[in-house]
């Protein structure tokens, strides 16, 4: 029974996988790991990095989409709101994509 949701990004949907023994759970981690650029820790620090930055109207759904495609200019970026009500001011997007940057790096 399913008691809450909380939207997870891929590396982190990627460690709880991990822990799983069926063939499904499997099947899916391959398939991620074709996706995931960071390690679970990296992208929870990630999280923690961009909630701090206390941009106001950036939801949880949107930081996760931020962790799993690491935009790389505001273009990339921006695409992630497509169809949000969040618009982003120019020194909000700068923020964002210092803060990806560093772990795109790492």
């Amino acid at each position: 029974m399913i008691t809450k949701t909380k939207p997870m990004s891929l590396p982190e949907v990627k460690e709880i996988l991990a822990k799983q023994e069926s063939e499904k759970a499997k099947s899916t981690l391959q398939f991620i790991k074709k996706f995931t650029k960071l390690t679970p820790a990296k992208a929870k620090e990630l999280r923690k990095e961009l909630e701090k930055l206390d941009i106001f109207g950036l939801k949880e759904e949107e930081i996760v989409k931020i962790i799993d495609i690491l935009p790389e200019d505001a273009e990339d970026l921006r695409k992630i709101f497509v169809g949000s009500d969040l618009s982003l001011k120019q020194d909000d997007i700068e923020k964002i994509l210092e803060v990806v940057k560093k772990y795109k790096a790492k």
